[in-house]
């Protein structure tokens, strides 16, 4: 996208109209590849050979993984933004993105924690892969926190996007801890180079995470809209005011 298109959604209304019109498209897709890859994963795909039926949670585990880091890391470029370009909808993209990246990681973190049981014997370890995911999502928390509680809203967001962007230095841990310590978790079974899952499981597995990737833009462009409609109100109301005193 060229600078003048960022430009361009830098207008509230220019954005509430893009995002008004994107909406259904991307909720209507996204319900549609996360139904249609759910219904592959737990139905058609074959059981594992060592996990049986087990493996087959893998279909929400693994894309609500890689989206709960994938989102935090949009979150910390939106964070960026605000304070470098002083992007106007920079901040309301930190307070969309942080509720819907948290229950990502919650999904992920309870998941694995169903998948385990079985797998490993135990609800939880205090693994490399599980702390950090454990992690990221108190980092969201954070966010969420200091987002809403501090009294001045400006510096509150203004600590949230520096507690975004600091947070960052936990995504690579997530991502190679089970390379740099000794962990329960398998080595990646998706890379650039190839997949070692078979082709009849990686299919709904990428149908899901399509799904879950477009249910994550939808719902944090909802978000966005009710932020933007909540400031104008509160504009309005301070208006208001101003004129009665």
């Amino acid at each position: 996208m060229a600078a003048s298109d960022l430009h361009a959604l830098a207008n509230p209304l220019r954005f509430q109209r893009l995002a008004t019109a994107l909406t259904p498209w991307l909720l209507a897709l996204g319900l549609g590849f996360l139904f249609v890859g759910l219904w592959q994963g737990l139905f058609v795909a074959p059981d594992d050979y060592l996990q049986g039926k087990t493996v087959r949670i893998m279909y929400v585990h693994v894309p609500a993984a890689w989206f709960a880091s994938g989102g935090y890391l949009g979150m910390a470029i939106a964070a960026l933004s605000a304070r470098i370009w002083r992007h106007p909808l920079a901040d309301l993209a930190v307070r969309a993105i942080a509720p819907v990246g948290a229950t990502f990681a919650a999904i992920c973190l309870v998941t694995g924690s169903i998948w385990g049981r079985p797998t490993w014997g135990t609800w939880w370890v205090w693994d490399g892969r599980l702390t950090s995911m454990l992690v990221l999502f108190l980092l969201y928390l954070g966010v969420i926190a200091l987002t809403h509680l501090h009294e001045d809203r400006a510096r509150g967001l203004k600590m949230a996007g520096y507690l975004a962007i600091v947070g960052t230095i936990n995504l690579p841990i997530i991502k190679f801890s089970v390379e740099w310590w000794n962990t329960l978790h398998q080595p990646a079974s998706i890379r650039l180079s190839g997949s070692s899952i078979h082709p009849d499981m990686l299919q709904p597995l990428l149908l899901s995470a399509v799904g879950f990737l477009l249910l994550f833009a939808a719902i944090v462009l909802v978000r966005m809209r009710t932020l933007i409609a909540e400031q104008r109100l509160e504009a309005r109301a301070l208006r208001r005011a101003a004129r009665a005193g």
